[in-house]
This record gives structure tokens, sequence and C-alpha cells, in this order.
């Protein structure tokens, strides 16, 4: 059985870490940060300020922190500006000069939420080492478990092979877009309330 748990302010830099290695091959990252050197610096700062944003939500994680799950509140699903203007400075050091497609891939985003109330699930990632175990299940179902009673679940993935990972946990495709200015193909999931 494997043990998922809250993930606190102590865990932040192992989470962040370890979603650096999950997404390092993902097609959003790498459309944001085309050179791999690059992008292994700086996706744990990134992942470290989203880990921080979801703290009004609900971030899970396996016992050892091999996979983890980062949620966002029904009604809170995207980023404010004044939280974006709050935070330039981490912004822009975790970004740097691939600022401009971030922001081109975060407005897509915004712009494909559905309407009403859900639970977003921001950010799922198992670190490639562990994969294959049902780490990564474990975490999604988890988070499920907590959230689906009352309300639905929304995700968007970049990765045409999570599509069958997440169809097995209920969600269905909604959507199907790409980035404009030449990004990734997004698929939307949503996944019904029990």
């Amino acid at each position: 059985m494997t043990i998922v748990r809250l993930a606190g302010g102590a865990e932040r830099a192992r989470v962040a870490a370890m979603l650096g290695r999950a997404f390092a091959d993902d097609p959003a990252m790498r459309w944001i940060f085309p050179d791999a050197a690059d992008r292994a610096t700086r996706l744990p700062r990134l992942f470290a300020l989203l880990f921080d944003e979801d703290a009004a939500g609900m971030r899970l994680m396996t016992e050892n922190g091999e996979a983890a799950t980062l949620w966002r509140p029904p009604g809170a699903p995207t980023t404010g500006i004044a939280t974006m203007l709050r935070r330039a400075w981490p912004l822009w050091r975790a970004l740097g000069a691939n600022l401009p497609r971030a922001l081109r891939l975060a407005n897509a985003v915004d712009a494909h939420m559905p309407s009403g109330d859900f639970w977003y699930l921001h950010l799922a990632g198992c670190d490639p080492a562990a994969q294959g175990r049902g780490l990564g299940g474990a975490v999604v179902r988890a988070g499920l478990n907590r959230v689906a009673r009352r309300f639905p679940a929304h995700l968007e993935t970049a990765t045409e092979r999570n599509l069958g990972f997440y169809q097995t946990l209920g969600f269905a495709v909604t959507d199907e877009w790409t980035v404009p200015g030449g990004g990734p193909r997004f698929w939307s999931m949503r996944r019904p309330a029990d």
C-alpha cells in the first residue's frame, strides 16, 4: 500500500526538484525552456513557486516524495495578475528570457478553463526513477478521494501518452487545443463528481 500525505512547506524543495525531473521531457516545458541545461536549472525554481501558489488548495505527496500533486480549490483555478506582479522577481529568476513563452502558455490554459466550480489538478508528477510502480496513480487517486464527492475535477496535459492514464482514473477529454505562436498541443480533461 502506498502512503500519501499532505506536503507542507518543509517538503517544498524536495517536491520541486522531483517535479523538475518529472517534467524534464514534458512538451510544454520543452517549449518554454528549449535548452535542456537551462530547463534542468530553472524547472525546480518554477515548481517551487507553483508549490507556494497552490498552498490554498491541496498539495499531496507519496511518503518519500517520489510522486506529488498540486491541486487548486474551486473558484481559484488561475493565478491573478496581482499575484504575478508580487512575484515578478521570483518569476523572472525562474523563467528568465523564457517568460514570454510561459505567459503565452499560461494565458492559453486560462482561456480553456471551464466555467463553474471544480478542483483543478494543476500538477501531477512522478520521478522518472520511480515510474511504473503505481505511485503516480496512488497520489492522484488520493486527491480524487478527498475532492470528488462534491465537485468535478479538471486538468490539462500536453503529453498524449498521459490520456490513457487519466482515463483509467475517470477523466474524459473535453477539448484539444494548441498554444498560439507555435506552442504545444494540449488536452483538457474532466472527471465528474462522484
